[in-house]
């Protein structure tokens, strides 16, 4: 018996990494996953390696017409929403004093902005006791230089979290945030040469990067009923890099 048997979950942004390997473990563990993305052929990659229980659609989640049609595909195809995990996100480097408007604009547009009208628009689908996962970062936690604009887009994330927590309060749904440091994915190996890899491996305990497979572990507990005592949290996974 799956821990999410019978569950219906839309993650946002699954096309790879992270938010990936949580859409495969989700369809392991008995859910029907909807999983977004803004390139239709990593999208149709993405569908045909987790290969069964998974329905794609292409959708920028920072597009208010792109979640509708999200949302109208899972309500024809399923009906109702169980978990939701809003992943979706962006971040470029930019020095106080260089960053632009666009660079600001895009952090906010997407991590902010996008991730409420995700929940938003999910809402009138979701089932009483569901569970709603966002990702943060602990660029928010930490202060690494040159993130500022990233680090404040994802700030907002514990604050939504808690206010969400009473407003949802009624129809018992869960609110978390799942918050993970430096992990292996191929967006991280494209922006990172060797130099900045060591460097960021170096502040983690274990000297390490995390993998995908361990955040979407961590996923799973907060969509499950494993944490069912879990509500309005930070949940850092993140090797410990936070803590020393």
């Amino acid at each position: 018996m799956g821990k999410l048997d019978g569950k219906v979950a839309v993650i946002t942004g699954a096309t790879s990494g992270m938010a990936l390997a949580g859409a495969k473990l989700f369809v392991e563990e008995g859910a029907h996953v909807f999983i977004s993305g803004r390139r239709r052929d990593a999208l149709d990659e993405a569908v045909a390696l987790i290969g069964r229980n998974v329905t794609g659609v292409q959708a920028d989640s920072a597009d208010l017409g792109d979640l509708d049609r999200l949302f109208e595909t899972v309500e024809r195809e399923q009906g109702v929403v169980d978990v939701l995990w809003a992943s979706a996100g962006t971040g470029e480097q930019g020095r106080l004093g260089e960053i632009t408007e666009e660079q600001f604009d895009a952090a906010f547009s997407l991590n902010a902005r996008g991730t409420l009208f995700t929940v938003q628009k999910a809402l009138p689908l979701f089932n009483d006791g569901g569970s709603i996962l966002m990702t943060g970062s602990n660029a928010s936690l930490r202060g690494y230089p040159n993130w500022s604009a990233y680090a404040a887009s994802k700030a907002v994330l514990p604050a939504y979290a808690r206010v969400w927590v009473s407003e949802l309060r009624d129809r018992r749904i869960r609110v978390n945030v799942l918050t993970p440091g430096q992990v292996a994915t191929p967006v991280l190996e494209q922006v990172m040469d060797e130099q900045t890899k060591a460097q960021f491996e170096s502040l983690i305990p274990r000297r390490a990067m995390g993998r995908p497979e361990e955040i979407a572990a961590a996923a799973l507990f907060l969509a499950s009923d494993d944490s069912s005592y879990v509500n309005g949290m930070e949940l850092v996974v993140d090797g410990g890099t936070t803590v020393i």
